[in-house]
């Protein structure tokens, strides 16, 4: 091992024999992407049964791996000055009420003015460096146009804890949403696999059979609205666009969701005049067992001002 790299030991379940390696180590590795982990793995540092392994399609085999993480390169990532609204920071991580409207890491056609950029600046770089360059600290993420709590890591051992946290799925995450129409029964879950849709690759869709990732959410009616409703929704998995997949499939989509939502004339009309142009989805609620000091932390976000704006025209 070289300086600087950290090794990460799995073992392959009997179960994942012959999937695809990349597949198996990130259902094994979870603090590691599946895009992460074939990278390293065509670059040499995946080391299984029977030696090194640089094929991410080669079957996996049951038993030992190791994952050698190289140490981050600096980034290329721009440290912007960005306030920031930091609810919550130790030595180790720190939890963030992100807005709407800001992305959380940068891609294509978001290469500054985004969470990252703003931590980088904030942390003077003290960041987990797991996610690789791209995404430093990044645990988790939610969409550009939902507000709300997200944790980030400072360092690697607390970016592995939060990671099991998330793989266990008893990370306590909760949404406020405002939805089309008034659910019933009032109290529910949704279990439906999700994966991209084959229809529109920026979009996620409930699938059948192996090609989708299980997800379940739980909600609850919080307050009936005038043709809609707020609801609250419990997050036992997380995948991308979960809430907003989820309502829209038992047919109560967000209002001002542009991907998922079938906007009623009604709302139109209100959403145009608050030029409310977001889906109502607001991250109000994080809990987890901090992983390194093991204080169970607890946060709470206020609806912001335009979703509470929305809320009051809807009043019944």
């Amino acid at each position: 091992m070289t300086r600087g790299e950290s090794i990460i030991t799995a073992t392959i379940a009997d179960d994942a024999a012959d999937w695809r390696l990349d597949r198996a180590l990130a259902a094994a590795v979870p603090i590691l992407s599946r895009e992460r982990l074939k990278a390293l793995i065509s670059g040499g540092r995946v080391t299984g049964p029977r030696g090194p392994v640089r094929d991410p399609a080669a079957k996996a085999l049951p038993g030992p791996y190791a994952v050698s993480v190289p140490e981050p390169a600096a980034p290329h990532n721009e440290a912007q000055d960005i306030a920031l609204d930091i609810v919550f920071e130790d030595d180790h991580l720190l939890v963030v009420d992100k807005p709407a409207g800001m992305v959380v890491h940068p891609a294509a056609g978001n290469f500054d003015g985004t969470l990252v950029n703003a931590l980088l600046h904030h942390c003077a770089g003290r960041l987990s460096g797991i996610g690789g360059v791209a995404r430093p600290g990044i645990v988790h993420r939610i969409d550009k146009d939902t507000s709300g709590l997200l944790v980030v890591a400072k360092t690697d051992v607390a970016h592995e804890g939060l990671a099991a946290q998330f793989a266990r799925h008893s990370i306590d995450r909760r949404y406020q949403a405002v939805v089309a129409g008034l659910p019933n029964p009032a109290e529910g879950k949704v279990d439906a696999p999700l994966a991209r849709s084959s229809a529109n690759r920026q979009k996620m869709a409930v699938v059948e059979g192996e090609r989708g990732k299980r997800a379940v959410t739980h909600y609850r009616l919080v307050r009936p609205l005038r043709e809609s409703a707020l609801v609250e929704c419990r997050l036992e998995t997380g995948r991308t666009h979960q809430v907003r997949v989820h309502m829209a499939s038992i047919g109560h989509p967000l209002l001002g969701d542009p991907a998922y939502g079938r906007t009623r004339p009604a709302h139109r009309e209100l959403l145009k005049r608050l030029h409310f142009e977001r889906q109502a989805l607001h991250a109000a609620e994080l809990g987890f067992i901090h992983p390194v000091t093991r204080a169970a932390l607890s946060f709470k976000s206020a609806v912001p001002s335009d979703m509470q704006e929305l809320l009051s025209a809807l009043a019944l």
